[in-house]
């Protein structure tokens, strides 16, 4: 296994000090399965053989032509440590203008950075973020960053087309506990990324698209230290409505739907109806391999899903708070979505919404495809 290249110089430039929560999950993470050497060294060599030859059968499946040859994005075989330093970095990057103008505004009014400081960069803030990455590390099979070169110019050279990352410990650690065969989970968990990094090919626009995003969002989230205060308090209580069962199931914001304003619930609603998009295309072509790639395919989605049902009242809680349940719903709704466009219209019809940032479905879309297809493809 590697450790991706982070590039720390923007790491602790802004509030946060995120190399330092990034050292407080490696520390704190449990390491995981940890065969023999060899054995390790031969599953890392299989995890990286999965995903370089994903990109055929990804491009065979999605009928995307952006996946042809595809070798734009490194692939690394990471352990948990690895995969928190990396997301801290990347973290970094995309919060930093955020916490700048935070602090800029501070600076206008007349106020010290002090109280700013105190609260957001404290180390204890960062230590609360290195438990999070350390709780996520353990969980997360595999993951495309598109974001992974914003960290630095060298990180820019290395991954022009971002960076898809294979988290080694939690592959091992899942295809025992599934009793699946480890082959064809590897390539499985591998089609998923992949498909990640062929829709940003496909969609040369999405990256900048969902950055700008992302900004403005954290930008009018983070506007004034007091308000955020006041918000987080609310995200805290909401989250125990949620898990009394005070909160509707079909709301895809989750709890965080009542802290927004207007203008960052449109924003946070595209968001989430292109990340619904993006994860229910890749679960469907996932799912859509042929038994003869993967044999065990419906074994392994069937006591995958079911591992997901005997989650304990503790990780339940857990997963509401960090907003996991949510993006199960997302799955599930995205590849529902995905599904019945492509059963009305066809995989060229679908494709469309590569296009252009107009093709994207709405969440009011990803609950109805037909509005889609209607508004898109029979304008």
């Amino acid at each position: 296994m590697t450790t991706p290249h982070s590039t720390p110089g923007t790491t602790d430039s802004g509030l946060i000090k995120w190399s330092f929560a990034a050292a407080v999950a490696a520390r704190t993470t449990p390491a995981g399965p940890t065969p023999p050497a060899r054995a390790m060294q031969e599953a890392v060599a299989s995890m990286r053989h999965h995903a370089e030859t994903s990109v055929d059968h990804v491009h065979r499946i999605s009928g995307l032509e952006a996946a042809r040859d595809l070798r734009d994005a490194p692939v690394v075989v990471v352990d948990r440590a690895g995969w928190a330093k990396a997301n801290a970095a990347t973290f970094a990057a995309l919060l930093e203008p955020a916490m700048n103008e935070l602090a800029g505004r501070y600076r206008a009014r007349g106020r010290g950075s002090n109280e700013l400081t105190q609260w957001i960069g404290s180390r204890a803030t960062a230590a609360e973020a290195g438990a999070i990455l350390a709780f996520l590390s353990t969980k997360v099979l595999g993951q495309y960053d598109p974001y992974a070169g914003l960290t630095s110019p060298e990180a820019a050279r290395r991954n022009p087309g971002g960076r898809l990352m294979i988290v080694a410990p939690n592959v091992l650690e899942v295809e025992r506990e599934l009793n699946v065969e480890p082959e064809d989970f590897r390539l499985w968990v591998c089609l998923h990324e992949q498909t990640h990094r062929v829709q940003f090919a496909a969609a040369p626009w999405l990256r900048d698209h969902m950055l700008g995003t992302i900004q403005e969002l954290s930008s009018s989230m983070t506007g004034d230290v007091d308000q955020l205060k006041a918000r987080m308090g609310r995200a805290v209580a909401a989250v125990g409505g949620q898990v009394r069962g005070r909160h509707r199931e079909d709301d895809l914001l989750g709890p965080m739907s009542v802290v927004l304003g207007d203008r960052e619930r449109e924003l946070m609603s595209s968001a989430v109806a292109t990340m619904s998009l993006l994860e229910g295309h890749a679960n469907w072509v996932m799912d859509n391999v042929d038994s003869s790639v993967v044999s065990s395919v419906k074994t392994i989605r069937r006591r995958f899903d079911r591992r997901r049902d005997l989650q304990s009242p503790g990780q339940r809680v857990i997963r509401k708070f960090l907003g996991l349940d949510a993006k199960a719903k997302q799955y599930v709704q995205g590849q529902k979505f995905v599904t019945e466009v492509i059963e009305a219209a066809g995989l060229e019809g679908f494709n469309r919404v590569w296009d252009n940032a107009a093709n994207l479905p709405t969440e009011a879309e990803i609950r109805d495809p037909q509005t889609w297809v209607h508004r898109v493809l029979k304008p």
